[in-house]
């Protein structure tokens, strides 16, 4: 039956073909859907009819692709398929697969505008290239596994994220679109962790657990502390597993909303702007992640010379979270990492001994993504810089030093005066001041380029990708405003 005949018969004079052809058309739909519940039960068989609608609506479109990308890496980072393939593929794996087969095929069929090559292309494509020369050169150091490609694989198209982005989004509706969407999502997780954290702790278990459907991990020891202790404070986790991972996402999300609440032209109503940095804010001390909170504070601090006569909010905010009880144990918590007094920080000062030694020994190429080839070395170091240096060599992490000050260079040298008070400004200085918060936080966490958390790195270049965008527009503006005078 062609979609001419259904047309045909539902737009027929005759009521009773009219309802003829309805009834079929039910018929089509149900007879597939109800022999797919049938066949995998409820649970599963509804779970494959949406992902078969949600691929579908993702080869229809990239933007779809972009939004499903963003809602995982918020509120599902370690969804899986339940079902084994050597591995258990997760959602954001097929996502990936899904947004880079859709954006290859339209080049490959020229339904594609022109390839952007925005900068900084060319040294993440160089970091791309060492980043697969070190993994191939330290295959020896370790088993090659369906895991360890797989998670390759994830760090590879996350890291390539960059180009679908500045690709995909050419316009600034779309730019905003984008934007808005990551900031919902990104409140909704932090909402999440909240609730989830003010639950009695049986209730917050029972929740978490529930997501054991798609692999997520379950019982109590889900629940995370101050040093994994449970005699201390609590840790918000939301659906994010690791407070330190949630508090990397909220650097991005919660500098975003700022900014959008700071503007002059937001593209979001004040009022609610207001209210996503409120929810992410208290999120954020609720993940006790220190170096997070760091990042946090320094890409809140740029804001504020931006916005200096609205930098009292920041002020304000700073004075109420030093008097809210949970930032009391918080204060002392900060203050003894400083100090070096608690166990987290007196073994992460070891981890960057142990690295030091690591990238002493093979300056060059690293040891690669697997394991180290020397009996006394281990690979993991909670500084991403240390741990690309240690993966990748020196000159990996020179490339990637490149990478974001090219990025920011681009940032320092738009053309501001022409685009004072736009909704592009808004975008360009959140985006911006995100990825300096999470070069900062990056400094004492490992989440941005690690094989376990592809979904950190995805989202580093998302963000870099949308300000890479909103560059582009800036200086199209720009050009446009001095074409008119």
């Amino acid at each position: 039956m062609s979609w001419a005949t259904v047309r045909n018969g539902l737009l027929h004079r005759g009521k009773t073909v009219r309802w003829l052809t309805l009834a079929a058309l039910c018929l089509a739909v149900a007879l597939p859907i109800g022999a797919l519940i049938g066949g995998l039960d409820f649970t599963y068989g509804s779970a494959a009819i949406i992902a078969l609608a949600a691929g579908y609506l993702m080869l229809r479109s990239n933007m779809i692709g972009l939004t499903a990308l963003i809602a995982i890496i918020c509120l599902l980072p370690f969804a899986a398929v339940p079902i084994n393939i050597g591995f258990s593929p997760t959602f954001l794996d097929l996502v990936l697969v899904m947004l880079f087969f859709v954006w290859l095929s339209r080049i490959a069929m020229h339904r594609e505008g022109e390839f952007i090559a925005d900068a900084p292309t060319l040294p993440l494509l160089l970091f791309t290239g060492l980043a697969i020369a070190s993994f191939v050169l330290g295959i020896s150091n370790a088993s090659l596994s369906a895991n360890l490609i797989r998670h390759f694989a994830e760090i590879i198209l996350s890291l390539l994220v960059f180009l679908l982005v500045i690709n995909t989004i050419r316009t600034e509706r779309q730019l905003r679109l984008m934007v808005t969407i990551l900031l919902w999502a990104g409140s909704l997780a932090a909402l999440i962790g909240i609730i989830l954290y003010f639950l009695p702790d049986y209730v917050a278990v029972r929740l978490l657990s529930m997501l054991r459907v798609v692999r997520y991990p379950s019982g109590s020891g889900i629940l995370r502390y101050i040093e994994d202790d449970p005699t201390q404070a609590l840790r918000a986790i939301s659906t994010s597993v690791d407070p330190n991972v949630l508090g990397g996402m909220l650097i991005f999300t919660t500098t975003m909303a700022a900014s959008q609440a700071l503007a002059d032209k937001p593209i979001l109503p004040r009022p609610l702007a207001y209210i996503m940095t409120a929810i992410l804010s208290v999120c954020m001390i609720l993940t006790y992640s220190r170096g997070s909170f760091a990042g946090l504070a320094v890409a809140l601090v740029c804001l504020g010379i931006r916005y200096p006569r609205k930098a009292v909010w920041i002020l304000a905010a700073a004075i109420v979270f030093v008097f809210l009880p949970p930032a009391q144990n918080y204060i002392t918590h900060f203050i003894e990492g400083l100090q070096q007094k608690d166990l987290a920080t007196q073994m992460r000062l070891g981890e960057y001994k142990d690295a030091f030694r690591l990238i002493q020994r093979y300056p060059w190429f690293g040891v690669g993504f697997g394991g180290t080839p020397d009996n006394d070395l281990y690979l993991g170091v909670s500084s991403v810089y240390l741990l690309i240096a240690s993966e990748m060599g020196i000159p990996g992490l020179i490339s990637f030093l490149i990478i974001l000050i090219t990025y920011l260079v681009r940032f320092i040298t738009l053309p501001f005066r022409s685009i004072r008070g736009t909704s592009i400004e808004s975008i360009a200085l959140g985006t911006a001041f995100a990825v300096v918060g999470a070069m900062v936080g990056g400094i004492f966490d490992h989440y941005l380029f690690n094989l376990v958390f592809p979904h950190a790195a995805a989202l580093l270049w998302l963000v870099v990708g949308l300000g890479t965008v909103s560059f582009r527009l800036a200086r199209q503006q720009a050009a446009n405003s001095s074409a008119v005078f």
